[in-house]
């Protein structure tokens, strides 16, 4: 699908419909012949990044949010 687009004074752009609404970022890849791709990003903090780099700990997480039994009470969150 094309789509005409103008920038404005400041060079923004509103891509209103375009895309997906889900995304809200995205990297942009500018090719020599002046093409501008967008591509959707996610970004994340290094923990989360460590975090994922771990198959057992993301397993873990997985078994305990299907089975929330498995969790464990805190003290403090009970009311008084």
């Amino acid at each position: 699908m094309e789509q005409l687009v103008e920038l404005d004074s400041r060079r923004r752009v509103a891509l209103g419909r375009l895309g997906n609404p889900e995304h809200s970022r995205y990297l942009v890849t500018e090719h020599s012949d002046g093409t501008l791709v967008f591509t959707p990003a996610v970004v994340m903090t290094a923990h989360e990044a460590a975090l994922l780099r771990r198959p057992d700990l993301v397993a873990q997480i997985e078994a305990d949010l299907a089975d929330p039994s498995r969790g464990v009470r805190s003290e403090a969150r009970r009311p008084r």
